[in-house]
């Protein structure tokens, strides 16, 4: 089977693993607890929350470990709008976050929150001006993600953060997706917040982190919670959080080269498209996109159709964001950059890895190349 779907997850790298294992073993205690087997678990703790540190450049005491990409979003949202509610409740989010923030941005305005959700243009870029325009007295907070997991398209996320700084409206971001696929600097990129996931880069599934910058207050959703500082509760999966911290390093000291790598992978499916002047559509910014993640439109093809004929073929693809397949509404993303729905139905996602050879780019050009001929 080639596998293309790493935007949905990744296999867990061996060097992860053997330190899972190997620290499963040694540092099995409970870090709250007040034996040298707990201390020792506790220690193992910290010295992973500072190496996370140096990764995103924070301060070490903004980190926080959770259960993943999804948690995170909505621990951060939540723990923030709840240490500001007195400052108001207007809250700025776009059109096109994961479902994770979607969904909990439509709950929040069920209790009682004002949400704007901006809109993007066709590549999936927002109005920098939208978003001043949507500033007001009473906005607390905007959650604007880093990158789309769908197409690709990387937000102007300094510049973001330098316009909400300056009207002092707090700000996260999902870095989920980019979390080891591009730099990620939060005093640079002026981030308040955001989230990462391990199972995204090759860390095992169930852990993931939030950095809230340490100088701005936030209330703990589970008053009376002790783990992680009060952020969440739960005996710490040091094991895990260890088997995540190797897996970030790794990927952060290959991250020039292997972007460098996917870009040409990415470019080469891409001139072949054009090349060939298949009716497939690339989605999303054709500059502003990591490297590793393809969207595309078959012209008058049900992107469901596509994706079960690679898996006919042994390739595995998908029609979008992992969280929402099965749906049957078009992809909200499709939609946001002007799509209609049968348009949007079109869509598929390939996303590349590791693994990733230019013959698996070969094999799946050949098996879209014969979809298409299939339907002229």
């Amino acid at each position: 089977m080639i596998y293309l779907d790493y935007a949905a997850t990744t296999p867990m790298s061996d060097e992860a693993l053997r330190i899972y294992n190997e620290t499963a073993k040694t540092f099995f205690g409970n870090t709250s607890s007040l034996h040298d087997i707990g201390s020792s678990a506790a220690r193992l703790l910290e010295i992973c929350r500072k190496e996370l540190a140096k990764l995103i450049h924070s301060d070490e005491n903004g980190i926080y470990f959770t259960s993943g990409g999804t948690e995170s979003n909505i621990l951060a949202i939540r723990s923030l709008i709840q240490a500001h509610r007195h400052k108001g409740n207007h809250l700025i989010t776009t059109t096109t976050e994961h479902a994770s923030l979607y969904h909990l941005f439509q709950q929040l305005e069920a209790e009682g929150y004002d949400v704007t959700y901006l809109p993007v243009d066709s590549s999936g870029i927002i109005s920098l001006k939208d978003l001043e325009e949507a500033i007001t007295p009473q906005t607390i907070l905007a959650s604007i993600h880093h990158a789309n997991s769908e197409i690709g398209t990387i937000q102007p996320i300094r510049e973001i953060g330098q316009i909400l700084r300056q009207y002092k409206v707090l700000f996260h971001s999902d870095c989920v997706q980019t979390f080891g696929k591009i730099h990620v600097d939060v005093e640079d990129m002026m981030i308040d917040s955001l989230s990462i996931s391990s199972h995204k880069i090759y860390g095992p599934k169930g852990l993931g982190a939030v950095y809230i910058r340490p100088s701005i207050k936030w209330k703990p959703c589970l008053p009376g919670t002790t783990h992680e500082s009060g952020f969440r509760p739960g005996t710490v999966n040091v094991p895990g959080i260890a088997s995540f911290i190797t897996a970030a390093q790794q990927i952060c000291t290959n991250l020039p080269n292997e972007h460098a790598r996917l870009a040409q992978l990415r470019q080469y499916f891409i001139r072949f498209i054009h090349k060939n002047q298949l009716p497939i559509t690339i989605e999303g910014h054709p500059e502003n996109v990591l490297p590793n993640i393809i969207g595309l439109s078959v012209h008058g093809v049900d992107g469901q159709y596509t994706m079960l004929e690679c898996n006919r073929h042994g390739i595995a693809i998908s029609t979008g964001s992992a969280c929402q397949v099965g749906k049957q509404a078009p992809s909200r993303t499709m939609i946001a950059i002007g799509k209609n729905k049968e348009e949007a139905k079109q869509f598929v996602r390939i996303s590349l890895g590791k693994w990733t050879t230019t013959n698996d780019i070969e094999t799946v050009i050949s098996v879209l190349k014969n979809i298409c001929n299939q339907f002229s």
